[in-house]
């Protein structure tokens, strides 16, 4: 048996593998543990088993769009924060997100954006435990 890891995990939920592979290379080389899912339903069958890190979703996934897979999951008391990535969202979608508690980090994703949001979130997450 392995020990535990000391890595911060970050879940990714990204129905294009391209992104997917991406966003899982560059936060690895950060040295954070990403695990990666391809979509809302492949989430929702290992979600009991997401204890803490932070979860990066697209807005637009082929099965249900990020929200709904939010919803789905604080339906569950999963409470991990939730980066929710898009590209050019509406007023609406940004109210919708900011009621979800959720913060919408835009597309393309430029310089160190999401890595700085997901550093925060995992921050605020480790504080709000202690």
């Amino acid at each position: 048996m392995s020990a535990p890891s000391s890595k911060l995990n970050v879940v990714v939920v990204d129905d294009d593998p391209a992104v997917l592979n991406s966003l899982k290379f560059s936060l690895e080389i950060e040295g954070l543990s990403v695990s990666c899912y391809h979509s809302g339903t492949e989430l929702l069958g290992v979600a009991d088993s997401l204890k803490s890190g932070c979860m990066v979703i697209d807005y637009h996934l082929f099965d249900m769009n990020g929200l709904e897979l939010l919803r789905k999951l604080r339906d569950r008391h999963i409470s991990n924060p939730v980066l929710l990535i898009t590209s050019f969202p509406s007023a609406a979608l940004r109210k919708q997100a900011a009621e979800a508690g959720a913060q919408i980090i835009e597309k393309p994703l430029f310089g160190n954006l999401l890595l700085d949001a997901i550093r925060g979130a995992l921050a605020r997450q480790t504080a709000a435990r202690s």
